[in-house]
């Protein structure tokens, strides 16, 4: 697979996080982990199912000990991580120190095989950061010390996404089919967690049915496939920059959906995404426009 193609089909993964917060809304007020183990159980199931016409794929599942910690660990991990923040700290905080993510991804593809970071990466990241802190300054912030714990657990978080993306390169030739195996035993350990920690709310009506089954099927299914593929075969540097326009497009969504209310925040939000992804392409931009000037 060409890096072009792998890395177009990592935005797929981008665009359907996008659709997260939306269909999370529609899906009702179930608790954290059991949205989580149904919407990965339905996510995982998905990539099962494809195998019924692929004979042999199901042996993606034989994989050394590593490569299940890497991949349960960074589902898995990230999300019980990523809760507990929302828990211990507003969200809209915890979400900004979350959103530190695609900036570990631009830093961490340096230390890659192969791989070169270059400032304008760097630049357009921090632009990136920007703009999720535009948005995020946008609904208001009331940082405290008693957040602290949520604030760090949203940073480990953070880490833990980052580490698993870039590590993913280093795993390579591992099928992507394999990923259906760790969303499947995310699914068990989150259900874990809410019969420990939570009490069950079902979806009511068939709008929230469909909500929850699009969510396991797309920013909770297709997407961490699609991830997959981009981190191992695609720019990673160029994905990690694209990955700031989740919160933007994510509250686009809600406002065309009537969720949310457009604001100057939002506005410059864009702007400063749009800026960031352009620096980091520009060096790309630059060497296209000098190769047809050549031609």
């Amino acid at each position: 697979m060409k890096t072009r193609t792998a890395t177009s089909i990592g935005l797929v993964a981008i665009a359907l996080w996008a659709l997260l917060a939306l269909f999370t809304a529609a899906s009702g007020t179930m608790p954290a982990f059991q949205l989580t183990a149904v919407t990965f159980l339905i996510g995982g199931l998905s990539g099962a199912v494809s195998w019924l016409w692929r004979p042999g794929a199901a042996r993606a599942l034989r994989q050394p000990v590593r490569v299940w910690a890497l991949g349960v660990g960074g589902l898995f991990g990230y999300h019980a991580l990523y809760f507990a923040a929302l828990r211990l700290a507003p969200p809209a905080e915890a979400g900004l120190v979350n959103y530190l993510w695609p900036l570990l991804i631009v830093v961490f593809s340096g230390f890659l095989p192969g791989e070169r970071l270059r400032p304008v990466h760097v630049a357009g990241a921090v632009l990136g950061f920007a703009g999720v802190a535009a948005l995020s300054l946008g609904s208001g912030l009331a940082a405290r010390p008693e957040h602290v714990p949520g604030y760090a657990c949203a940073f480990v978080a953070a880490f833990v996404w980052a580490a698993y993306s870039v590590l993913s390169r280093r795993v390579s030739t591992v099928p992507t089919d394999a990923v259906a195996g760790f969303c499947l035993a995310t699914s068990a350990l989150s259900a874990l967690c809410h019969l420990a920690f939570e009490t069950t709310v079902w979806p009511v009506g068939a709008t929230q049915w469909l909500a929850l089954l699009a969510l396991g099927l797309g920013p909770v299914g297709l997407a961490f496939y699609a991830w997959d593929a981009g981190m191992k075969r695609g720019d990673i540097r160029m994905l990690g920059v694209v990955s700031y326009a989740i919160p933007v497009l994510s509250t686009l969504s809600l406002v065309a959906a009537g969720y949310a209310e457009p604001t100057g925040a939002l506005a410059l939000s864009c702007a400063l995404i749009v800026a960031g992804a352009l620096t980091a392409s520009s060096d790309k931009l630059t060497g296209g426009a000098k190769a047809a000037a050549k031609a």
